[in-house]
């Protein structure tokens, strides 16, 4: 059984009140002792309850680091900043209008509580549940009282002068709202104009850097003059906005995906230009990560009804966010339907989900047979407003893929650290591919061809070599003769 005053005291906590015995009893609440700064109250009571630390009020939700802040009680703001008990102090809580403790303090311009709060990290730019800042707030009390102090605090910590409300209103708005003030008008525009020249400066630097990224992965691509153009385009349109942006120019995005198809025979690099696009699209901001989900007929149909729609709707989800590469993408809809077949089912599917801007498609194949996708939905034409035509290779062009293919090794690669001899230069590979190579092989291969000749470069300098080499130039270095003996194992059945 409880006694008379315990009774009396869980009370006074449950309705936000603490007792508190000075001489003769008296009651007094947590919030009572942070509104008034008492402070030798506020120790005892935290110190006997440290549950009370963020305690809020019954009504407005205002915690002991509100009330002391918006009174500027900072012998109470700075014992709870420094309080080291195993109850942890909320920095960010929020009153019954959003408001954290730095929004109150800004807008009865507490300047010394906003000083410690800010020194332990409180976010300059929170935002209350209108949208507003404690620059805005701070912005209103200044203009009132005519003192600037709480605002030029703010702004050394670098508020954002163009961040906007749910009215979209900035904190230069609020003052035109409310009052002309000529001192805390220029205080602004000066700060303004300073934050927007250093956002210009990243924003030319990141520019820099992407764009300087982007050529580099798009050198690794041969050919594709059009799709290398596109992409050029898209990033250097998201990246200026980011520079609009910094100026404070209001920018609307789109919001549509560049869904694409990819058209064309085998080796022609389909799926490693989907894996640059991931890494592209995502760096320049177009995408939220860079992965790309491959996925081909049998990853989405099932072999029952009412196994293909879950089936399909789960590749969608683990693509989100990236790209859902859709291979050999001609194979949903079969040339000769018999039977009843699913691959429509899957179509349906994977369109339903290309408007709602979670995940990029790309369809791959070959030209002629991606005509029956494209013809199978009326929505296809729609969705898919990029097609790209991936043309058989030239000899040169793969001549220049195995040479970016021996540059760019990965680790776990059997030709890590080889490289190729002097004599293995562009031309010479080129016309080593034209001379002993058919036109039906090529167009058949593309960059397998590449693949091949690699392979089987390697093999012959194994056995070319002596087993007592220990030479390490001879041990890493292929050879033109290398590739030349390569060739005579390219297969038949490609011809």
């Amino acid at each position: 059984m409880q006694s008379n005053r315990q009774e009396r005291r869980q009370t006074d906590m449950e309705n936000g009140h603490h007792t508190q015995s000075s001489g003769s009893e008296k009651h007094t609440s947590i919030h009572d002792c942070a509104q008034s700064g008492d402070i030798e109250g506020f120790q005892k009571l935290i110190q006997d309850d440290p549950s009370l630390l963020n305690s809020k009020t019954a009504i407005k939700l205002e915690t002991p680091l509100h009330l002391s802040a918006s009174n500027n009680r900072t012998d109470i703001v700075k014992f709870l900043l420094e309080w080291k008990g195993d109850d942890k102090l909320d920095l960010e809580v929020k009153n019954m209008y959003g408001e954290t403790p730095l929004h109150v303090a800004a807008k009865n311009g507490c300047d010394e509580a906003a000083k410690l709060l800010l020194a332990h990290g409180a976010l300059v730019e929170a935002k209350t549940k209108y949208g507003v800042t404690p620059l805005m707030l701070s912005v209103c009390y200044a203009t009132r009282a005519e003192d600037c102090l709480i605002v030029e605090t703010l702004l050394e910590k670098n508020a954002d002068c163009d961040a906007t409300d749910d009215e979209n209103m900035t904190p230069i708005d609020h003052i035109s709202k409310i009052q002309e003030s000529g001192k805390l008008l220029d205080l602004l525009l000066s700060h303004q104009v300073k934050q927007r020249k250093e956002r210009l400066d990243e924003a030319c630097k990141k520019q820099k850097e992407r764009m300087d990224a982007l050529e580099k992965e798009l050198s690794d691509i041969v050919g594709l003059d059009e799709l290398k153009r596109q992409l050029r385009k898209w990033a250097k349109g998201i990246l200026l906005n980011e520079r609009r942006k910094a100026i404070g120019l209001k920018i609307v995005t789109a919001g549509r995906l560049p869904h694409m198809a990819f058209l064309g025979n085998p080796g022609t690099g389909k799926t490693m230009v989907a894996r640059i696009l991931g890494r592209l699209l995502h760096s320049v901001g177009i995408l939220q990560t860079d992965k790309v989900k491959e996925v081909q007929r049998t990853d989405l149909i099932g072999k029952y009804i009412g196994q293909t729609g879950p089936k399909t709707r789960k590749k969608i989800k683990e693509a989100e966010g990236g790209i859902l590469f859709v291979d050999e993408a001609y194979r949903l809809i079969p040339e000769e339907r018999s039977g009843k077949d699913y691959g429509l089912e899957a179509l349906e599917e994977i369109m339903s989900c290309m408007d709602n801007g979670k995940v990029l498609v790309i369809f791959a194949g070959y030209n002629e047979a991606m005509q029956r996708v494209i013809s199978s939905n009326e929505g296809f034409s729609r969705r898919v407003t990029n097609i790209f035509n991936f043309k058989d290779l030239s000899c040169e062009e793969l001549a220049n893929i195995l040479h970016i293919k021996m540059k760019n090794q990965s680790k776990d690669s059997l030709l890590y650290g080889f490289k190729l001899h002097s004599s293995c230069t562009v031309d010479a590979i080129a016309e080593l591919i034209k001379r002993e190579t058919m036109k039906t092989q090529r167009m058949k291969m593309n960059g397998g061809l590449v693949d091949i000749m690699l392979s089987n470069a390697k093999g012959n300098l194994d056995l070319r070599l002596s087993d007592d080499c220990s030479d390490r130039e001879e041990l890493l270095t292929i050879t033109l003769e290398d590739f030349e003996a390569a060739m005579e194992s390219v297969p038949e059945c490609f011809a």
